[in-house]
């Protein structure tokens, strides 16, 4: 027997060996999380309550709670062409479990993937652990990180299996915008090719009004039915404790395989988080919820563009639409910085916990001088945090290590 060979996830490495000892994690990626008291002063309705306390804690709904589908049923269809039914939705514990059941379920040896890049790692490397032959769509940072549809295109071969979106993009913030979103559409439905379209960061959108044509819609509001949307309550929705997400399709044979799947890893979700999420995504409380989680993306965002244009000299990006993630490029003298050094200098030094992009996003040799801050957190500890970034550019910025290209 062989043994499944999967690379290091680089980015959740990272994470787990530097989260303890940070005194300022501007790494982390969700919106300041909340608590179950604040949740219940979101609700517009003070009587209801977040758990039903008689419920017995069996397994439960084993797709989720019909409450719970039902709320996403509800959302996915107020934007959409056609409506999205509770059976078209699948409930599982956080999105990386969403995104590795359907993998694991639709890929496998002598498949091609196509897959949005810079983006999480387990998008790409999952796929190969499976035996597909994966190729990176890359966005252009001189582009505003955006995607060229004649590239996607020129990808396409004659076993290609599935294209993979970010949408909004981790670690860029970057949208795809809603007229190369229905091109990428189009293009799938001419070679009937799925479509999986990774939007945990939704609908997160900071920097951008619903009334904007380029504003992005769900791959659900389309009626193609090989296209598949997961998403959890952690990232746009604060909730990340509570390990709840899903993965919705028009077509039933996709939620049905990926329901086989799951019946050899999680069975179900808990009970307890499934009542936690059908609260927060009740019309009683989703939108005060998002409303507190956009207003702070703004404050924050602002706060990191001050901090970014006052040190012009070292720093670089394209500013964010959506999400809770920058891209910041870090230069010395026209020369990128040593991005993994930059980092573990800098916590070393004043505790503040960035991700550097070359070992977490790139490989290890792209996005060199990068580093992807997550600037959601409680406003507090962004402005300490970059005081503290503030005081280590002026001391020991210079002693770093620049890397040469490759």
């Amino acid at each position: 027997m062989t043994t499944a060979k999967i690379e290091p996830f680089a980015v959740e490495q990272w994470m787990d060996a530097y989260d303890g000892t940070a005194k300022y994690n501007i790494a982390e990626t969700c919106a300041a999380s909340i608590s179950l008291a604040d949740l219940k002063m979101f609700s517009e309705d003070k009587t209801s309550e977040i758990f039903d306390s008689s419920t017995k804690l069996t397994y439960g709904a084993i797709r989720g709670s019909q409450k719970l589908r039902s709320n996403l049923s509800s959302l996915y269809s107020s934007k959409a062409v056609s409506p999205v039914h509770t059976e078209n939705i699948l409930i599982t514990p956080g999105a990386i479990a969403a995104n590795f059941l359907v993998l694991y379920s639709l890929i496998g040896k002598g498949d091609h993937v196509i897959c949005h890049y810079p983006t999480y790692q387990q998008l790409y490397s999952v796929p190969v652990s499976l035996g597909a032959e994966v190729s990176l769509w890359e966005a252009q940072g001189n582009n505003k990180w955006q995607l060229a549809i004649t590239e996607l295109k020129a990808l396409i071969q004659p076993n290609t299996k599935m294209i993979i979106l970010n949408n909004p993009n981790n670690p860029t913030g970057a949208i795809i915008p809603k007229p190369l979103i229905e091109q990428i559409v189009d293009v799938a439905q001419e070679y009937d090719i799925i479509l999986l379209s990774d939007e945990v960061y939704r609908p997160l959108f900071h920097s951008i009004s619903p009334m904007d044509p380029n504003f992005p819609p769900s791959v659900m509001s389309m009626t193609y039915p090989k296209a598949i949307a997961t998403g959890s309550l952690s990232k746009a929705y604060a909730l990340a404790g509570i390990r709840v997400g899903w993965i919705a399709s028009r077509s039933c044979e996709i939620i049905d395989a990926c329901a086989r799947a799951r019946d050899y890893t999680t069975i179900s979700v808990s009970h307890l988080d499934d009542q936690v999420a059908s609260f927060a995504l009740s019309p009683n409380c989703i939108h005060k919820l998002l409303g507190r989680n956009i207003e702070l993306a703004k404050t924050n965002l602002e706060i990191l563009n001050s901090f970014i244009e006052q040190h012009r000299w070292a720093c670089g990006w394209t500013k964010p639409i959506a999400g809770s993630t920058a891209f910041v490029k870090f230069s010395k003298a026209g020369r990128k910085v040593d991005d993994v050094s930059l980092c573990r200098v800098l916590q070393e030094q004043t505790g503040v916990m960035f991700c550097p992009g070359s070992e977490c996003f790139g490989r290890g040799k792209d996005f060199r001088g990068y580093v992807r801050i997550g600037f959601v957190c409680e406003t507090m500890v962004l402005s300490k945090g970059l005081e503290q970034l503030r005081m280590f550019m002026k001391e020991s910025y210079r002693d770093l290590p620049v890397v040469d290209e490759l």
